[in-house]
């Protein structure tokens, strides 16, 4: 098994019986988790080693946050402490936590109902009003780490970026479809970027706690009802209304590159209820995730930069949603807003 943990000393900390079986969990694009079956029980072991939150005094801060979630009634899965009374574990330098195995399965939005549909959305209303809750004011935490800047981006070091990019592909030899097709978007985006350039949002408005990545892979399902949140990483003070606008486009868009309007419409009148959130600011963020996502190539990034392609089956409908957002932005709008 690649990568594997130290499970002998783990599960001593952790007085967690023997392992009979630890079997990775695919899912994860930062970290590495196995299902972890002992003779104690089962478990969700997660080696943290994205430099950007593997800090343990600051994954057992975010311990903390999740299971005062818990005692709200948030569905997560608090991590064990182990005999030292910590949730974190370092072992050979490398930071670990053991979570209960929760028994659940991920559903993206093609396989949620209207009523389902709107069931996410006050989930996530409900995360960010209990967050104001349990986490310090905030005014007297530090800016959180995030991959979403409040600055929007400029679109001088987008075409850049898109003419760095090209020559990547251009590099790219023996050149296959996924080459043939990034270079269409590409090209396709500097001509929508041209045509919209004067659009730039202005700084993000009001900000609160988020959970800083909420996608169908970190929400497990029991049945037909949410069973833990997962992954809270990403944990920090962001635009909230920008983050419900994220979600419903990961987990409304179709193969194709739209979003399915009537799902987006169900959830986000749910997530303004129990948010608390005003239908301007709901507009004032799609705004900002559109132009984000115009100006947004993370993939085509990974894929040319790093040689990693993990990422690449999420391409086609992501590029094409761009394009399609954009022709359909009032549409959209109305969705999030009414």
């Amino acid at each position: 098994m690649p990568h594997a943990p130290p499970l002998g000393a783990l599960l001593r900390l952790y007085a967690a019986g023997t392992a009979l079986t630890c079997e990775p969990v695919d899912q994860g694009l930062l970290n590495r988790g196995y299902r972890l079956c002992t003779t104690r029980g089962r478990y969700f072991l997660k080696h943290h080693f994205d430099p950007d939150t593997a800090d343990p005094a600051a994954i057992e801060r975010r311990h903390r946050a999740t299971q005062r979630l818990a005692d709200l009634g948030v569905p997560v899965a608090p991590p064990l402490a182990h005999r030292e009374g910590r949730t974190v574990a370092v072992v050979g330098g490398h930071a670990y936590a053991l979570h209960p195995w929760i028994d659940g399965r991920h559903r993206h939005g093609g396989q949620l109902t209207r009523g389902e549909s709107a069931r996410l959305g006050a989930l996530l209303g409900a995360v960010h009003a209990c967050l104001e809750r349990v986490m310090p004011p905030k005014g007297r935490t530090r800016p959180a780490t995030s991959p979403h800047p409040v600055e929007s981006a400029d679109p001088a070091d987008t075409f850049a970026l898109i003419d760095d990019l090209l020559a990547h592909v251009r590099r790219h030899r023996p050149a296959d479809a996924f080459d043939e097709l990034a270079r269409h978007r590409l090209l396709e985006r500097r001509a929508l970027l041209e045509q919209h350039a004067g659009r730039r949002p202005p700084r993000g408005g009001s900000v609160g706690w988020v959970h800083g990545d909420f996608h169908p892979f970190n929400l497990l399902y029991k049945d037909d009802a949410p069973a833990a949140i997962v992954d809270w990483d990403r944990l920090g003070v962001q635009p909230r209304a920008e983050e419900a606008v994220r979600a419903a486009v990961i987990f409304f868009v179709r193969p194709g590159g739209t979003l399915d309007l009537p799902k987006v419409r169900a959830y986000a009148r749910t997530y303004r209820r129990a948010a608390g959130a005003t239908p301007s600011e709901l507009a004032a963020a799609v705004h900002r995730v559109w132009w984000e996502r115009l100006n947004d190539f993370w993939m085509l990034r990974w894929h040319y930069e790093r040689g990693d392609t993990r990422a690449d089956c999420q391409f086609p409908a992501a590029s094409a949603l761009a394009v399609w957002w954009t022709r359909e932005y009032d549409a959209v709008c109305d969705a999030f807003v009414q």
